[in-house]
């Protein structure tokens, strides 16, 4: 597993996983913010660019973590946030190991199968494909995601590295992905996080992971789109997780 770590001297541990089609740089202003207090780690997921294997599923990708926090950290780490397809990597991992972290977030994480989207996957990047690395059709589909500004060539950079075997595969698993039974086997203090201007289908996940887990917090974000917390406000997201860890 390849990651980029922050803080290495310190002895509590804080794991980032980013969202699909993005990479580590996701979680990059937050990693600077707490690297005085904690190790950051900032997984690659499989798959995508900078990574050392494809992208074979969800459930693989949350072992080789879990596998990592146990060779490297101790067996458990204090902090596990994720973003969509992070988050549901983060979900499998405490449906695993219920203890493999004491405190988690879980951002706008879909849990409830797309059947019509997970089938035009493929066909759609079949099409689409060629224009991966036109900068302008870049643009604009990185302007459609609403990320700040300052990470397009970030994402340009990175997207033209994910080959498309990666990219179906692992878009394919994030559309079909649902809660397992198992997650009640999760002991993290755990908050969900979603935006108020995200799609049905997120908003309905949160909801259900909420009934699942009704010892788990939801906060719904106002204005807020896909990704905007922890990809546009990072100050505010690093104020939470400190929140939330007693830091402040």
């Amino acid at each position: 597993m390849k990651c980029v770590e922050y803080g290495k001297e310190h002895k509590e541990t804080v794991i980032l996983l980013h969202g699909g089609g993005l990479s580590w740089w996701n979680y990059r202003e937050e990693a600077e913010m707490l690297r005085d207090e904690f190790h950051v780690v900032l997984p690659v997921l499989d798959g995508h660019a900078g990574s050392d294997r494809p992208f074979t599923s969800i459930e693989s990708s949350a072992g080789e973590i879990i596998k990592y926090i146990d060779e490297c950290l101790g067996g458990s780490v204090r902090f596990i946030g994720g973003l969509s397809l992070g988050g549901q990597v983060l979900l499998e991992m405490l449906s695993q190991r219920g203890d493999i972290c004491r405190h988690a977030f879980v951002e706008s994480a879909m849990v409830i199968p797309s059947k019509m989207t997970h089938a035009l996957v493929g066909p759609a990047f079949g099409m689409s494909w060629g224009l991966i690395g036109n900068r302008r059709f870049a643009a604009l589909q990185f302007h459609s995601l609403h990320i700040r500004p300052e990470l397009f060539e970030d994402y340009y950079r990175d997207s033209r590295a994910i080959l498309k075997d990666d990219m179906i595969a692992f878009m394919k698993a994030n559309t079909g992905y649902a809660l397992k039974d198992s997650i009640r086997r999760c002991r993290a203090e755990t908050r969900l996080f979603v935006g108020a201007k995200e799609t049905r289908g997120i908003r309905r996940s949160a909801a259900l992971m909420q009934k699942t887990m009704p010892e788990w917090s939801l906060t719904v974000l106002p204005g807020y789109r896909h990704g905007e917390f922890s990809l546009n406000r990072p100050e505010k997201y690093v104020h939470a997780l400190r929140e939330a860890l007693g830091k402040q």
